[in-house]
């Protein structure tokens, strides 16, 4: 009776060990935001409501990281042209200028047919699980439900297109 709940006890203590070990998924996502950082990213965890889509009522509601580059050596003059957007990839009635599944939350109508010709290039090389980009005088964004490491250096380069797009 005595060795049952010496082990029943041991056993308990390996669960709640166990129970706080970071998961598999876990680890990965510190390991990508840490190599990220030094990237020049900045990973915040943001929820984020998208533009409504055709046939729904509301918005869909995601809890993503949100991965900004910061606009830095940027003129002043330069940075005050700049018009804040938002798209997400949602099938909705604002799509004026992007790609099919993609739409505006904000900034429709504001880019001129370059910016916007530059802006479908770089969703083209966005990877899928990409949800929405966001641009500000201050900085560019990617909301990304981080799937594969490999992608941080596609979106990278997708954040830095944008930037040297003036967009």
């Amino acid at each position: 009776m005595k060795v049952l709940i010496i082990v029943f006890v041991v056993l308990s203590l390996l669960g709640s060990a166990m129970w706080m070990m970071p998961t598999q998924r876990e680890r990965f996502q510190a390991k990508l935001r840490l190599k990220a950082r030094g990237e020049g990213f900045q990973i915040q965890l943001v929820r984020l409501t998208a533009p409504r889509g055709k046939g729904e009522m509301e918005g869909n509601s995601h809890n993503v990281p949100a991965y900004r580059i910061t606009r830095s050596n940027i003129d002043k003059k330069k940075a005050e042209l700049l018009k804040p957007w938002q798209i997400f990839k949602v099938d909705a009635m604002a799509n004026e200028g992007l790609p099919e599944k993609w739409s505006w939350k904000m900034g429709e109508r504001t880019l001129n047919s370059d910016q916007l010709a530059t802006l479908n290039q770089v969703i083209d090389i966005l990877p899928a699980d990409v949800i929405a980009l966001e641009s500000t005088p201050i900085q560019v964004t990617a909301y990304w439900k981080e799937g594969d490491e490999s992608d941080l250096l596609i979106i990278k380069q997708a954040l830095n297109q944008l930037m040297e797009g003036y967009l």
